[in-house]
């Protein structure tokens, strides 16, 4: 899109009622933002869906999910379109395309001066960019992708963390669709501590992801039930005791978390 021609579109529009930080994060090929562009250029959210190799509910997500980020519509649907609806782009909308045109090309130029200067990130940084990551999930496991399968409409991811631990994600197909997992993607497993239980054992059963691993420590007195655990990995992931737990630093426990409550997140 040319951004002269945005600009124009968008001028009238108050900039600072749009939240552009969380609508465009992180990421250089949001796929939310190339539907959001696709509609643009072909005014139907049907088409849309069918540039990006994406369903129509999946496309619908990701324009919601864009103007709850931004905090004001992105998108007006028309009446009479045919295969979905027609639909256009609100000047807000114009202006979130605008902004991650110019954030695109920022980083872009970032990364060439990276590249320029001689050096390039350790294998072991490959996560770095989740630093930028705000969110209330303690536990953000730095993983890889393993075998996808489509399950009862939803997909179930295999997360590998070493060669011999690994999560499960259950989501949903359109969540599958936008954020484009593929086998070997290097992804973030992303949970909340409260959904994380710890005990020196735990009977596996079908949806719940078990890892071992130690007891690293114990925050606070024994009244404070939230303990951390050092997998073989050497990561570390936070979770709760039952009131009456004695675990012990260096003591052998395990930690259950349901493949529901397991997020997946990725910078490009």
């Amino acid at each position: 899109m040319n951004n002269d021609t945005i600009r124009k579109r968008s001028i009238a529009v108050n900039r600072t009622s749009i939240d552009f930080g969380d609508a465009l994060g992180s990421t250089r090929t949001d796929k939310r933002v190339e539907i959001l562009r696709s509609i643009y250029q072909f005014g139907s959210i049907s088409e849309a869906a069918r540039a990006n190799g994406v369903s129509y509910k999946a496309a619908w997500q990701a324009v919601e999910t864009l103007g709850n980020l931004a905090g004001v519509p992105l998108l007006e649907k028309l009446v009479g379109g045919s295969g979905g609806g027609g639909a256009r782009l609100t000047a807000e909308g114009l202006q979130v395309l605008e902004a991650a045109d110019m954030l695109s090309a920022a980083r872009e130029e970032a990364l060439r001066k990276i590249r320029g200067g001689g050096k390039s990130p350790s294998a072991k940084l490959r996560n770095i960019a989740g630093i930028a990551l705000r969110t209330s999930m303690r536990n953000q496991l730095p993983c890889i992708v393993g075998e996808i399968r489509k399950v009862q409409g939803a997909a179930h991811v295999q997360l590998d963390i070493d060669r011999s631990q690994r999560l499960l994600s259950r989501i949903t197909l359109e969540s599958l669709q936008l954020l484009e997992l593929k086998k070997g993607m290097p992804v973030l497993a992303l949970c909340k501590a409260t959904a994380v239980t710890i005990a020196p054992t735990i009977v596996g059963i079908g949806g719940v992801n078990l890892l071992k691993g130690k007891v690293t420590r114990r925050v606070g007195n024994k009244a404070d039930r939230q303990v951390s655990l050092e997998l073989p990995s050497g990561l570390q992931i936070a979770g709760f005791v039952q009131a009456d737990s004695d675990l012990k630093p260096k003591q052998a426990a395990m930690a259950a978390i349901d493949a529901s409550a397991v997020v997946i997140g990725h910078v490009s």
